[in-house]
């Protein structure tokens, strides 16, 4: 096989025209043609990395199986490819940066000037290349978040120049712009296409392939005016038309030809046509369900969708899983008081109580999960969601009025979820200390083996609070089941409730694991009792 190739996907006009997705459904297309592929994101932010960034800032912080806080356009990559991603997978300016300081601080550089060229773009060439030096791929995806003339992305551009002098055909570069409809016009416009590619053509890159981003179909001419201006062949020009669900882009892909173009410019062979007879399985299920469903999902960045962005796909799998279309009602947290839980979650076959740092909407997620808890509703409940389980049978089980995590409250007098002792010493973690994966052993004869049908998972963290193990024989003998068990360190990884049609809380993030080939089955049987409930009210 030939030396890997690498696929550059940069912006212009706008951002949030998709880049993650375009770059996501080629790696699906040229995977099913049979070869492999990976995808990395670089992020000209000066953050490390979006662990210590806020979810209004940034949406949700995904997290890799080698414990690596990244942007959650990783999370597309892995729903799409079924492939785990790593710290080598996401860069941000900042870690760029910071390497190079450190190296200039240990005299690596013979005490010359360090400059951004070439000592940050020498940098930011060699994470590009990790993942291909390693033998393992064919092809490495590289999206350039931002849009192209940002002062931000301008080393990530010089080095996508170098790179493309320097390689020559095992590099191509895809350009995604907006082609606007001006409804008074009555007219899609070009212009804003070839404004972008000029600034581009100024950083000394001519992207091969323009992907344009509309609302209305490209005619023929279209293509041709964008074509001609701005220096690519008119098969080069690709739609990327509006699309009812981001899954249905790898097929809208396969009928503009971009992986086709794709081997083209890298010499690549075309011996294989793509094989997406499963998704295709999938998407069908997705777009005739049988029946329908209402979650509430309770949460305090309910503002912002891409807060949740996981455990919103996550739904998708399952749905498809389930052959039933979800109606994901969003509920803010702190808009939940006894005077109105039965008005805000009455109508919901089921409720997730999603994860989340600091006190803020707190006492309403804990009044939602007494709601569910003692109507029979189906119940799952991640990482903060799990605590608030525990707090509140505390509270209202137990006995326990005053029951809190430490976190909340640090003083209080039943520490039902708090600190490990080898926890409290340590500083600097950006507000964690349990990342990536974790194995769990799970208990026979319990609602999770059922689910998961083994004895040993690994599932991924993202969190310093536990369970408080000094209370477990007393939740036990009440009726709450500590049905997962990391086997390492004793912690109480999963919850569930014995006399309860389905109630479940889990330390760790079971959203990061699910994917369109492999749905996540806590997601799958949440679903299904969720519409168990639906048919008994019915």
């Amino acid at each position: 096989m030939a030396r890997t190739k690498y696929i550059f996907v940069l912006g212009g006009v706008a951002s949030s025209l998709g880049k993650g997705i375009i770059s996501a459904s080629l790696a699906k297309l040229l995977q099913s043609r049979g070869f492999s592929v990976a995808i990395q994101k670089l992020d000209p932010y000066i953050n490390v990395d979006p662990g210590t960034l806020n979810p209004y800032e940034h949406g949700e912080c995904y997290v890799t199986e080698d414990g690596a806080e990244t942007d959650l356009d990783l999370g597309h990559y892995e729903r799409f490819s079924n492939v785990p991603t790593s710290q080598a997978n996401n860069v941000t300016t900042g870690s760029i940066y910071k390497t190079v300081i450190e190296k200039e601080r240990r005299g690596d550089y013979l005490g010359h000037t360090v400059q951004v060229i070439p000592h940050i773009t020498d940098e930011i060439k060699r994470r590009i290349k990790l993942l291909g030096n390693t033998g393992k791929y064919d092809f490495v995806i590289t999206e350039i978040g931002g849009t192209v003339g940002d002062i931000e992305s301008l080393p990530y551009i010089e080095t996508v120049r170098q790179m493309r002098w320097e390689m020559g055909r095992d590099c191509a570069v895809i350009h995604l712009t907006l082609v606007p409809y001006l409804s008074a016009a009555g007219e899609l416009k070009t212009k804003p296409t070839q404004h972008s590619v000029k600034t581009l053509l100024e950083s000394g890159v001519q992207p091969d392939i323009i992907v344009c981003r509309t609302e209305k179909h490209l005619n023929e001419n279209l293509r041709n005016k964008i074509a001609l201006f701005c220096n690519v062949e008119p098969s080069s020009v690709i739609e990327s038309i509006d699309a009812k669900t981001i899954y249905e882009v790898p097929i809208l892909m396969r009928d503009e030809n971009l992986d086709t173009e794709i081997l083209r410019k890298t010499m690549m062979p075309l011996d294989n046509q793509p094989d997406l007879k499963k998704w295709e399985e999938f998407l069908y299920k997705l777009n005739n369900p049988a029946t329908e469903i209402n979650i509430g999902l309770i949460g305090k960045y309910i503002e912002l969708k891409d807060a949740y962005k996981s455990i919103n796909e996550s739904f998708i799998h399952a749905s498809a899983a389930n052959e039933c279309k979800v109606n994901l009602k969003l509920i803010h947290s702190e808009d939940i008081k006894e005077s109105n839980v039965a008005e805000l979650l009455g109508n919901m076959n089921g409720i997730l109580v999603a994860p989340g740092f600091g006190e803020r909407g707190i006492e309403g997620k804990i009044t939602a999960v007494k709601y569910v808890r003692e109507n029979g509703i189906p119940f799952l409940g991640i990482c903060l969601g799990m605590q608030c389980a525990v707090v509140e049978f505390a509270r209202n089980i137990l006995g326990y009025k005053s029951a809190h995590s430490t976190e909340m409250n640090p003083d209080t007098k039943y520490p039902v979820i708090d600190l490990m002792e080898e926890q409290k010493k340590i500083k600097g973690l950006g507000g964690t200390m349990r990342l990536g994966t974790y194995p769990c052993k799970i208990k026979k004869g319990t609602k999770l083996y059922d689910i998961y049908q083994t004895l040993t998972i690994s599932e991924r963290h993202r969190h310093r609070y536990e369970f408080n193990n000094e209370y477990i024989e007393e939740y036990e003998k009440a009726g709450m089941l500590m049905s997962g068990i990391n086997p390492k360190d004793n912690l109480v990884e999963i919850i569930e409730l014995k006399d309860h049609p389905w109630f479940v809380g889990v330390q760790f993030h079971p959203e990061y694991k699910s994917t369109v080939a492999k749905p996540h089955p806590l997601f799958v049987s949440f679903m299904e009792a969720a519409i168990k409930t639906m048919k008994k009210k019915n």
